[in-house]
């Protein structure tokens, strides 16, 4: 089997196609999750905080000076990015939580049917033993 046989079994596989999808649609619901959460969630909880922004909250260590920059520690941002991801494994967890009962609906296989009695496997003996 040849490189570019080989090579275009695995670019081709299932898994792969399924996991390529999967990263991408990772990067949309991300953007769109970043997106609510800069643009709908943070104004309104500045505004209820008395117009804080998140996004300019920090620390500063050191003021910039004559060439050398200001060393910050930028909180603010990170208050935020943690927001964000909390709502993306939310938004995760609700799809995840609704793929699978469509799942269970879809799968629902019939019961196993249920183990004969002691009765009914003494009869079937019987039954069997009069065959012979």
């Amino acid at each position: 089997m040849g490189f570019i046989s080989e090579f275009k079994e695995f670019a081709l596989k299932g898994n792969l196609v399924d996991f390529a999808v999967g990263v991408v649609m990772g990067g949309a619901v991300a953007s769109v999750t970043g997106s609510f959460v800069a643009d709908i969630f943070t104004p309104p909880l500045g505004f209820l905080l008395g117009g804080v922004d998140f996004s300019t909250m920090g620390l500063t260590l050191r003021e910039a000076s004559e060439g050398v920059p200001a060393i910050t520690i930028a909180f603010g941002k990170f208050i935020q990015t943690l927001i964000n991801f909390l709502l993306v494994a939310f938004v995760m967890f609700l799809v995840v939580k609704g793929m699978n009962a469509m799942k269970k609906k879809e799968v629902a296989a019939p019961a196993a049917p249920p183990e004969p009695s002691a009765s009914e496997k003494l009869l079937a003996e019987i039954r069997d033993l009069l065959k012979k």
